[in-house]
């Protein structure tokens, strides 16, 4: 293909990613770095006749907007809004490393921190939903490649809906579920002969319940892809295999996966950006005094009738970088296989 077609073939999709992606993350990494004008507050003197004269202190709201207008911006702060209490304490940490004897200690007391505790959910429902929705999607692939024809049909269709079915809605519906009078709720208070037990009240039953529908969710995705790609497997790989006497989980250990292993990889890079942005379980669930996730303490900055952009933004920003981070040892093996293969 020549530069030239290239370049007019690519324009669109660069303009976009500019408009979308590259402009907007500029904008917010600027926000974060300036805060709002405070307001610009007067002593005014008022006298009665009957009270004498007293002074207080109002908004002059015309010296205010000017402000305002003259630096639409705000007063830059550097990176006072990142190392303050509400993101990295950086001060806090420091107390908190130099009297804590335990690291069970450490953890109790970040635990008192916003943006780590929202941190500490959204680790741990990554690093346990991401391999949890590879191995279920790879043993339904497997399952469904090898039933009958006449009833592949039936197992994908059933296989899917979590897929189909809206995150905000599914996460809804299980949540109904898991109430006291639902079916769940009210299953789980039978089996171990307690009225009182609620899946809500608890926050250790509220992280499982939140991890399972992670789970639940995304397993159709990885299974779909790990569907096609059996489609592609070499059969005189396996018949190989199965006349050298391999068993069903040899065949699977060191034939299937390997061929698979492009798509692990895929699956593990969608997972890992999906399950680190987590925020439709929370609010579906209702949980947000049990699990904070890092996207919902932006979307909380935004909320209410003070919206904390500088705040947001600097959330979004470290939300950036904690991505980065995480997809950086799965990029790197990727860029040593493409170069292998090169």
């Amino acid at each position: 293909m020549r530069h030239s077609t290239f370049f007019w073939f690519f324009l669109p999709t660069a303009l976009a990613m500019l408009l979308f992606i590259a402009f907007p993350i500029v904008s917010v990494v600027m926000q974060s770095v300036f805060a709002p004008h405070p307001a610009v507050l007067v002593e005014v003197e008022t006298c009665t006749p009957l009270s004498g004269c007293q002074r207080e202190t109002t908004i002059d709201q015309e010296a205010t907007r000017a402000l305002r207008e003259a630096e639409p911006l705000g007063r830059f702060v550097g990176l006072d809004i990142f190392t303050d209490r509400g993101h990295l304490a950086t001060s806090e940490i420091k107390a908190i490393w130099a009297n804590s004897s335990t690291w069970n200690e450490v953890f109790q007391r970040l635990g008192n921190l916003p943006f780590y505790r929202a941190m500490m959910f959204t680790l741990v429902f990554t690093f346990i939903v991401t391999p949890f929705v590879i191995l279920l999607g790879l043993l339904i692939a497997l399952t469904v490649n090898a039933l009958n024809a006449r009833l592949k049909g039936l197992v994908i269709f059933f296989s899917l809906l979590p897929f189909v079915i809206t995150p905000l809605i599914g996460a809804l519906v299980l949540f109904w579920m898991i109430d006291s009078r639902g079916v769940l709720g009210s299953s789980i208070q039978w089996i171990f002969s307690d009225p009182n037990l609620s899946l809500k009240a608890s926050t250790g039953l509220m992280w499982f319940s939140l991890i399972l529908y992670g789970v639940w969710h995304a397993a159709p995705f990885a299974f779909v892809i790990f569907y096609a790609g059996l489609q592609t497997l070499p059969k005189d790989q396996i018949e190989a295999a199965q006349i050298d006497g391999a068993t069903r989980l040899q065949q699977v250990r060191y034939v299937v996966v390997p061929h698979l292993m492009p798509l692990v990889t895929f699956v593990a890079l969608i997972q890992l950006m999906d399950n680190f942005r987590v925020f439709e379980p929370i609010v579906g669930f209702n949980a947000a005094a049990h699990a904070q996730s890092l996207s919902w303490f932006i979307f909380n900055d935004l909320g209410g009738e003070t919206r904390q952009l500088s705040s947001a933004s600097a959330s979004s920003v470290l939300t950036i970088i904690g991505v980065a981070i995480l997809l950086s040892p799965v990029l790197v093996r990727t860029w040593r296989d493409f170069k292998g293969k090169a």
